[in-house]
């Protein structure tokens, strides 16, 4: 047989590289599951992270960012179907992986270069290392603030034209906003009417569809009660939810009409973690579908 040449012994250790870290990652994946935990820091940062690693450890010493950046994309590709989440989910998380990954990959090849002097190889890699560590723990044993509100306004011309809407069931159109359109569940119809304590409205949203090979089409809805009424204001609570509650947990929505103006404020938790990314995310979001609500009662 003829020898392997030295390209292809490098090829064939990249590849054993790579699958090392994914493997790596689907088991940390399955043990975080198990312990409820695929909500938290240590997935979101964690299997990054354990990516970044199992790469550097494995994988010839050139490269090693580029590398990572590689192995976070098959990873991201693979994980629609082999764990079926929703394309929103993969574009959420998909900055945070790469983040992660840069962060370890830089940093790691940066060592390299210096070589092995005094203050050289590992050295920088070390003081990294708690870094990562701290970060992937928010959420397992403590975590930023979790309850938030956003509020948005929108000119009205008839207080009384804005309490008929509300009263009756609202007539949703298409997201005119790009980041909702990304995948997040329009509302299709609503079923319900009428402001008085205990008045309720189901709203049925467009199905889920995961990304988990034969998956099927998952009907969504959510439902809200009245439970505070006043003159020109109105909240609904929130008494059931399987359309955002993977990954926001929507607590009420309040609308108030009074000073010419109708302001939408949608109270809610946040689920995920690391705070300071999935924080900013999720309030954005929340304020691009109160906006989205004003426009619906007010055109």
């Amino acid at each position: 047989m003829e020898p392997e040449r030295g390209p292809q012994r490098e090829a064939r250790w990249t590849l054993a590289g790579v699958l090392a870290a994914l493997f790596a990652a689907m088991l940390l994946y399955r043990v975080l599951h198990e312990g409820h935990l695929e909500q938290t820091a240590l997935f979101y940062v964690g299997l990054p992270a354990v990516i970044a690693v199992t790469v550097a450890l494995t994988v010839r010493p050139r490269g090693t960012t580029g590398m990572i950046m590689a192995s976070m994309t098959v990873a991201l590709a693979l994980a629609g179907p082999l764990l079926g989440e929703g394309i929103v989910c993969l574009v959420m998380a998909a900055p945070l992986f790469y983040l992660v990954g840069a962060f370890v990959g830089v940093f790691i090849d940066h060592d390299r270069r210096r070589g092995s002097g005094p203050g050289g190889k590992g050295q920088i890699s070390l003081l990294v290392a708690p870094l990562i560590v701290a970060a992937a723990l928010e959420g397992t044993v403590a975590s930023l603030p979790r309850d938030n509100e956003v509020t948005v306004s929108r000119a009205i011309g008839s207080a009384a034209d804005v309490e008929r809407a509300l009263a009756a069931e609202p007539r949703f159109g298409p997201f005119d906003s790009a980041f909702l359109r990304l995948g997040f569940p329009l509302p299709l119809r609503s079923e319900g009417t009428g402001l008085d304590l205990g008045d309720t409205r189901t709203i049925t949203f467009t199905p889920r569809r995961s990304l988990g090979i034969g998956a099927p089409l998952e009907p969504r809805s959510m439902t809200l009660r009245v439970s505070e009424r006043s003159p020109g204001r109105v909240v609904f609570a929130v008494v059931e939810d399987t359309t955002l509650a993977r990954w926001l947990d929507l607590r009420q929505a309040v609308f108030d009409w009074r000073g010419g103006r109708l302001e939408v404020t949608l109270g809610y938790r946040r689920t995920f973690d690391p705070g300071w990314y999935f924080g900013p995310l999720q309030r954005y979001a929340a304020a691009e579908a109160a906006g989205y609500l004003g426009r619906t009662f007010v055109p």
